[in-house]
């Protein structure tokens, strides 16, 4: 990327320069020696092929765990409580998640069963058992995320499996939830 006063300077678009003088949308195509000539100044481009998911920069993973707020000098950061500040790693985030998930895929048959504990009606035995099902997966899904042991084991929760044509053959083991009623 070329930097003119250490601004970027976007291909295509003119520039003026700080004596004023005006450098037309084409500048790219002068050769290195005339922009460096101008007051230009080329740096490496930013590597942005990271997963902004797990990462906040390439190379700066997100903590998998929990992280207990500090101010510079290493000291506690309360909140107005004077309760630790406490930043989510991956894995509680995700959890959470998992558990809003369940919550969720629940939600469709919850007045079955409030029907059921108010009137006796019975509910049907596949909506108990996807209940079932669904509260179990989201418990394994739990478990996988607590056993990650390493950034590597943590994102590979999110790889679905292929076969050789492309075909997904299994969903990622976070998005593993049993098929709607």
């Amino acid at each position: 990327m070329w930097k003119y006063n250490n601004k970027i300077i976007r291909a295509g678009k003119a520039w003026k320069a700080s004596d004023g003088t005006q450098h037309p949308s084409n500048w790219m195509v002068w050769a290195d020696a005339e922009k460096t000539a101008a007051g230009m100044t080329h740096e490496a481009d930013v590597d942005t092929s990271f997963d902004n998911k797990f990462y906040w920069a390439a190379g700066v993973a997100r903590a998998l765990d929990d992280v207990n707020a500090v101010d510079e000098d290493g000291n506690a950061v309360l909140d107005g409580n004077g309760v630790q500040v406490v930043t989510l790693g991956l894995k509680s985030q995700h959890k959470a998640r998992t558990k809003q998930t369940a919550g969720s895929l629940l939600a469709d048959t919850d007045w079955m069963v409030i029907r059921s504990a108010e009137n006796g009606t019975d509910v049907t035995q596949d909506v108990l058992t996807y209940r079932a099902n669904v509260r179990s997966k989201s418990g394994s899904i739990e478990t996988a995320i607590d056993g990650a042991a390493d950034h590597s084991a943590f994102m590979a929760l999110f790889d679905a499996t292929y076969d050789s044509d492309g075909n997904q053959t299994a969903p990622a083991p976070i998005n593993d939830w049993p098929a709607s009623l």
